[in-house]
């Protein structure tokens, strides 16, 4: 029995400081009433896709950046995305800032904030949460950069892990993970999913078409590249189809690339978005594409060697290697 899965990448344009949650949900509304036009199941959002992308702002008080996050979904601003879902019988991946307050890892009650990611199933259940695990930029104002990249500063260390779960996607089930943004640079993200047999991968991203940290030069294509090419490489690595999507445009003066795309497990791109605007890309994928795979040169069972890896977990930083001398003459 096929199975087969028609599935949107929904990238968005700029959402300006000034703009409230309104109107990034009517927009992206009107993005799922096309998905169900064109067929689509499962519609992937992007990171942060409420709000303008906030940590390149400086506060202070990291209270004041409060008024950017979310302590309930659906709550009253977010209630038409799934109001929308249950209407055209799709499900729905959405990034946001949580703000929750539950306990840490020492077990004290207070206040916490995460850059997070849900799958929603069309009834309006939260089948997957993640929160983000790689916050790239910094904590503290930096006078040398241009922009601001303070997700340090605004989120903590995602908690969840890189979970996977089996769940109903239109008319089969798949087995899906999520990641966000700078997650689908590391490999370490992307071999944990596999590992739990991930069929597919939903992520959203904010990437500015420069390097703000203006540490040496990066050309602009390379940007583009060096995010698609780390997609390629994690689908087929790991034997899985992904949909990354961006948020686009500049945003409150500051551009972010687009390039949002559908990827099968051959790493090869199936979609990709050619605007930086609200764009809705769609592919229809066959799960089973996921099997050659991981039965052949990634069967983990058969050739990952895990003894050889210790220093993937066991290590932080780089350590230089030990120096080899040629042995006196005589």
């Amino acid at each position: 029995m096929a199975r087969t899965l028609v599935l949107a990448a929904a990238q968005l344009g700029p959402i300006q400081k000034a703009e409230g949650r309104d109107v990034a949900v009517g927009r992206m509304v009107r993005l799922m009433e096309k998905a169900h036009r064109r067929g689509a199941e499962v519609v992937v959002f992007p990171e942060l896709a409420l709000t303008t992308f906030f940590p390149r702002w400086y506060e202070e008080e990291p209270e004041r950046a409060d008024r950017w996050f979310e302590t309930a979904l659906p709550s009253a601003a977010t209630a038409p995305l799934f109001e929308a879902a249950r209407r055209y019988g799709i499900g729905f991946h959405l990034g946001y800032a949580e703000l929750a307050h539950e306990p840490d890892a020492a077990g004290r009650m207070r206040k916490r904030r995460f850059n997070t990611a849900v799958y929603v199933h069309p009834s309006g259940e939260i089948v997957l949460k993640y929160r983000k695990v790689h916050l790239p930029g910094h904590a503290e104002y930096d006078p040398r950069r241009g922009v601001q990249h303070l997700e340090k500063r605004y989120f903590e260390v995602g908690d969840l892990g890189f979970p996977v779960v089996r769940a109903p996607l239109g008319g089969t089930e798949a087995n899906i993970g999520l990641m966000i943004c700078n997650d689908r640079r590391w490999p370490e993200a992307w071999r944990v999913l596999g590992l739990q047999q991930v069929e597919l991968v939903m992520l959203g991203y904010n990437t500015p078409s420069l390097n703000m940290e203006n540490r040496g030069f990066e050309a602009h294509h390379l940007r583009v590249f060096h995010s698609h090419l780390s997609v390629q490489a994690g689908c087929y690595q790991n034997a899985c189809f992904a949909a990354a999507v961006a948020k686009a445009g500049t945003e409150d003066g500051h551009e972010l690339f687009g390039h949002s795309i559908i990827v099968n497990p051959q790493g090869e791109i199936m979609a990709q978005a050619t605007s930086w605007e609200d764009e809705l890309i769609v592919a229809e994928c066959d799960l089973s594409m996921c099997d050659l795979g991981r039965r052949t040169i990634f069967d983990f069972a058969r050739h990952r060697r895990p003894e050889a890896y210790g220093r993937i977990t066991a290590q932080v930083g780089s350590e230089a290697p030990p120096a080899w001398r040629p042995r006196p003459a005589g």
